[in-house]
């Protein structure tokens, strides 16, 4: 499972995807591909990785797909994300 997770955080469209959703919102897709200016094909494909190492959960309503943190992260995954949210933060501060 960590490979999983590690290998899931370590792209960074869906690291930065996580960051969004590190406000601790439901964001849709919609809103994801318009912030990090993915299309909408590309955006689902990297909600479901994360989805698949157990990283979110989604809600559909209607024609909408929410996503959001998972709350029952385990407390070592937890730490594991807010590190990589922390070093993406430091990185992204450094290059711009």
């Amino acid at each position: 499972m960590i490979v999983a997770v590690l290998s899931a955080l370590a792209e960074p469209t869906r690291l930065a995807a996580m960051h969004l959703l590190a406000d601790g919102s439901e964001h849709c897709v919609c809103e994801l591909m318009r912030k990090l200016g993915a299309t909408q094909s590309r955006m689902s494909r990297h909600m479901q990785v994360l989805k698949q190492a157990g990283l979110v959960v989604d809600r559909r309503e209607a024609q909408w797909v929410r996503y959001r943190i998972n709350p029952e992260l385990t407390p070592p995954l937890a730490r594991l994300v807010e590190a990589a949210l922390e070093r993406q933060i430091m990185v992204t501060e450094s290059v711009g």
